[in-house]
């Protein structure tokens, strides 16, 4: 194991390994970095490990040549992939995070380079690697998820081309997702906006009636429907904001891969939603956002440029960094957040985007 600030990579690299075990926001902020090492090495293999089904998201994506999933822990899924990436006889390794998961794999796989960032505290974790990166001190505080994974690869004097995030959809996704609208009688002739208002954690929610005043103020307003998009555990939430709402409301959640997810979310004109997955991949398919932010920070997670915009609550504790507001599991800062300053926002930016309809 050798920890350095600066590494030379002094072997021939035929194939690349990238692992990256963290959830979909976190593989979407990733793909500056698989750019970056891709472009180092043209000429070689490049392959990305991610958690099922995160790794759909880079299907499209011409830069990666293969992106593998890994499930839900079955010790023999598990093993049999990991005897599948073994015989590939990576040349080069490069492990994202500090969890214990992506570092037995990355030592499993084997590699002459097995290379990630040096975490003081976690012994066992670095001795699954051959070369560490040691972080440079804390100067300056720099804003932006890339980050996470850049400083890894400029370790190994890799430099990036973009910080912004990119997802390719092909065609063929594209014309899937077409055909979907027409079997689900989705009338999108003068365009749509998607929402999702689900996260995770609870805390980063606003609240479901404040969604239904929202969604017939954009009808109302601008004659545009809302299309919800989630996951298929989702989709029972979801239909209590679609069925009961005056305004067309279109439930799709559960209904698409992640990948026909950001068709879906490229195709539509402006996305609404929580500090969650959603907002990531818009804005990677170069569609407008607009995410409520709460007790989490904004700067570190926000899509950047122009086009991508934040509602903040007026509370002076946000962000707090908490998972609510005394460990309760709810957000004050989202409670009191009011819907007329979201609809501000959002008209705001669709009279941008939509100036006959302003």
């Amino acid at each position: 194991m050798i920890i350095a600030s600066k590494h030379k990579i002094n072997i021939p690299v035929r194939k690349i390994l990238i692992i990256q075990l963290g959830d979909i926001g976190d593989v979407v902020w990733a793909i500056p970095a698989f750019w970056a090492v891709k472009n180092a090495f043209p000429r070689a293999d490049l392959s990305v490990l991610t958690r099922k089904p995160n790794g759909d998201l880079l299907r499209d994506d011409p830069h990666i040549d293969t992106a593998f999933q890994l499930g839900k822990k079955n010790f023999w899924e598990e093993l049999q992939l990991f005897i599948s990436l073994r015989r590939k006889k990576f040349d080069l390794i490069f492990d994202l995070r500090a969890d214990d998961r992506g570092a037995y794999t990355s030592f499993f796989v084997g590699a002459r380079m097995r290379a990630s960032l040096y975490y003081p505290g976690l012994s066992r974790r670095n001795r699954m690697f051959t070369h560490l990166v040691e972080p440079p001190p804390v100067v300056t505080r720099t804003y932006g998820a890339a980050e996470q994974s850049l400083r890894i690869i400029r370790g190994f004097g890799i430099k990036e081309n973009t910080v912004i995030p990119q997802i390719f959809v092909s065609s063929v996704t594209k014309n899937k997702m077409e055909i979907l609208l027409a079997e689900e009688n989705v009338d999108v002739h003068d365009g749509y906006v998607t929402i999702n208002p689900f996260s995770r954690w609870s805390y980063k929610e606003w609240g479901m009636n404040k969604w239904r005043e929202l969604i017939s103020f954009i009808w109302q307003k601008y004659k545009m429907p809302v299309m919800i998009l989630g996951s298929e555990e989702e989709r029972g939430r979801a239909d209590h904001l679609s069925v009961a709402n005056p305004s067309p409301v279109y439930n799709l959640a559960g209904k698409t891969t992640l990948q026909e997810m950001a068709s879906l979310l490229q195709m539509s004109r402006l996305h609404i939603g929580v500090d969650s997955a959603a907002p990531h991949i818009a804005a990677a398919v170069g569609t407008p956002t607009l995410t409520i932010y709460g007790p989490s920070d904004w700067l570190d997670w926000a899509p950047p440029g122009e086009k991508n915009k934040v509602v903040l609550p007026d509370m002076d504790c946000s962000p707090c960094h908490k998972k609510g507001c005394d460990g309760s599991g709810r957000s004050e800062c989202l409670e009191t957040l009011a819907v007329s300053k979201v609809q501000d926002a959002v008209e705001e930016m669709l009279n941008n985007l939509l100036p006959d309809k302003a």
